[in-house]
């Protein structure tokens, strides 16, 4: 599993787009909310990245046909679009990877419908921590471990479940490179992380304990197989002698 270390030039052009990324999130959050359709906030990230000069990458990776992706409640990643409105208490997970001039961004963000339900503001604020924990130990001489090691601590201490199936990876001039990143592991184990790596770290966390999910027949959308509410939070970093670098916000 080779990794393409990234230049400082190569992580500049990431930045270009993570930062194009990150404007779209904002504007998403403004825009995002009961009465709205996913089909509806699709259309308009296609057409603001297009009048940034950018593409969504996932539009036709291997025959998906939608800008984004656009997961609600129970489907925890990879969600396609739809035309029904968005209620109050909904929780919608839009994940966007931006392509800007062969150099790819990735960012998936749970929303809040409205007012959600006490349970689902812990999932989404755990899921969130376990983000920035990860985020954390992606130093160099660190391992791959050492960041799923982190996010499962706080999935466990929180009682909600790890979605295995569903990992991070490295980014660039390509969607999935080396390596892979797990939102679960053991410690000091692993891939020692190095400089120059760019990597995305994702947790995919169910108010379900047991994190199992199931595929929807379109071969896409993955749903928890209990029926419970989803939650995703995903940046795109590069790993620095000065620590983690976050190229999406």
């Amino acid at each position: 599993m080779k990794v393409n270390l990234k230049s400082n030039e190569d992580i500049a052009r990431i930045r270009e787009s993570g930062s194009i990324l990150s404007d779209c999130h904002k504007e998403i959050a403004k825009r995002i909310g009961p009465g709205i359709t996913t089909l509806e906030i699709d259309s308009w990230v296609e057409n603001f990245l297009a009048l940034r000069g950018a593409t969504p990458e996932q539009k036709g990776y291997r025959g998906y046909p939608f800008a984004t992706c656009a997961s609600v409640n129970d489907v925890v990643c990879h969600g396609f679009p739809t035309d029904r409105k968005l209620q109050n208490g909904d929780i919608v997970t839009i994940d966007i990877v931006v392509n800007k001039n062969g150099w790819l961004a990735d960012s998936g963000w749970s929303y809040r419908i409205g007012e959600v339900s006490p349970e689902a503001e812990r999932l989404l604020k755990v899921t969130e921590k376990a983000l920035y924990a990860g985020i954390a130990q992606a130093l160099p001489g660190k391992r791959i471990g050492d960041i799923g090691h982190a996010v499962s601590k706080v999935a466990k201490g929180a009682g909600v479940g790890i979605v295995k199936p569903l990992i991070g990876h490295g980014i660039g001039r390509y969607m999935h490179e080396a390596p892979d990143v797990p939102n679960f592991g053991r410690a000091r184990t692993g891939m020692i992380l190095e400089s120059g790596m760019v990597i995305t770290i994702e947790p995919i966390f169910t108010l379900g304990d047991t994190g199992a999910v199931q595929w929807d027949d379109d071969g896409w959308g993955v749903r928890s197989a209990d029926g419970s509410l989803g939650a995703h939070y995903e940046h795109t970093l590069a790993i620095t002698d000065n620590g983690p670098v976050i190229l999406t916000t």
